[in-house]
């Protein structure tokens, strides 16, 4: 699920940590970060967000619940949720943080 929210006055890393999201690191341009669910000690399920900053400085959220790890080594496929009502509860919660 994409979603927007206005320019910020805070470094990205600071702000996913708010969110309670652990930094995973850059791709491209988007900064990687996960939020695991419950007490998972596998790591799975775990909300998956993608951040960049937009042209007028807006920050661009993509967001999705990855359900389980990659089945093979080097496929990045996996059982990924990305529209529903727990992805839309977590984008107001982040909206709400913000």
């Amino acid at each position: 699920m994409k979603f927007i929210a206005p320019k910020i006055n805070e470094s990205v890393v600071s702000l996913v940590r708010r969110f309670g999201y652990a930094p995973l690191g850059s791709e491209g341009d988007e900064f990687s970060c996960a939020r695991v669910l419950g007490d998972s000690r596998g790591g799975y399920p775990r909300f998956h967000l993608f951040v960049k900053q937009g042209d007028n400085g807006s920050l661009i959220f993509n967001l999705h619940l990855d359900q389980k790890k990659p089945s093979y080594k080097g496929v990045s496929a996996h059982s990924g949720e990305y529209k529903g009502e727990v992805i839309e509860k977590e984008k107001q919660r982040i909206m709400s943080i913000i």
